[in-house]
């Protein structure tokens, strides 16, 4: 009789750095960044290389962001607020008790669907470089405080805030913002519209029409927006 043949251990899938952003929710770069902070944060190393991309054993990097949870939010009562004043990232940090004035944004960036999407996105900057700044509600703050993961009850997804009605047949030359552009546009919301705009996206709207004094929000004609909407519905 032959010696038995050993079973041949399965090669392990080797992913790249755009593979494991889309399967987590984040981009390349900060999954470039978790690499070089990986004595600290203890991320897998490399297994190989395809060219200049790295490349990652994938078991060590699903079994890296299993064990990589939110830090636990410490008891902590939030100051009396009006339940409707809207906070920024570093404010509503603050205002849930963390040290860290960037934990809500560090939420957002490393752990999709955990933190409750902002109630409103404004538009800053300039037309040139554009950015946007989220902020929540306190009491959506609250409420995700009262039934976050892990705080032993029920997770309560909110619904994003609903977009304005704007009519079609209006004024061609009146000057609307984001979420009057997003309704017309047909987006669900505004982070939705935001999202799209700011990955070029949506080209005739790179060009503004207008920017507020206050805020330095931009503006945009309705025939523009809806010359926008035809070039969509005709890609």
């Amino acid at each position: 009789m032959g010696c038995p043949v050993m079973a041949a251990r399965s090669a392990p899938r080797l992913v790249e750095a755009a593979e494991i952003a889309a399967e987590y929710g984040l981009t390349p770069a900060r999954i470039s960044t978790l690499y070089l902070e990986r004595e600290t944060n203890g991320f897998p190393e490399i297994a190989g290389k395809r060219g200049r991309a790295r490349q990652w054993d994938k078991s060590g990097v699903d079994h890296w962001f299993a064990q990589r949870k939110p830090p636990r939010l410490q008891q902590h009562k939030p100051p009396a607020l009006d339940p409707d004043e809207l906070l920024t990232g570093a404010q509503a940090s603050r205002f849930l008790g963390y040290k860290n004035s960037q934990q809500v944004n560090t939420y957002l960036r490393d752990h999709p669907g955990y933190f409750p999407e902002p109630d409103v996105v404004e538009e800053l900057g300039t037309p040139q470089r554009p950015y946007r700044r989220p902020k929540w509600r306190v009491q959506t703050l609250l409420d995700w405080q009262a039934t976050r993961p892990g705080s032993g009850r029920r997770s309560v997804k909110r619904p994003a805030p609903a977009l304005p009605d704007v009519p079609v047949d209006g004024d061609p030359d009146e000057l609307l913002g984001a979420s009057q552009a997003a309704a017309l546009l047909g987006f669900k919301s505004l982070n939705s519209f935001s999202s799209s705009l700011g990955q070029g996206n949506l080209p005739l709207l790179q060009t503004v029409d207008a920017v507020t004094e206050k805020g330095g929000r931009r503006r945009w004609t309705r025939r523009r927006i809806l010359e926008q909407a035809a070039q969509r519905q005709g890609s």
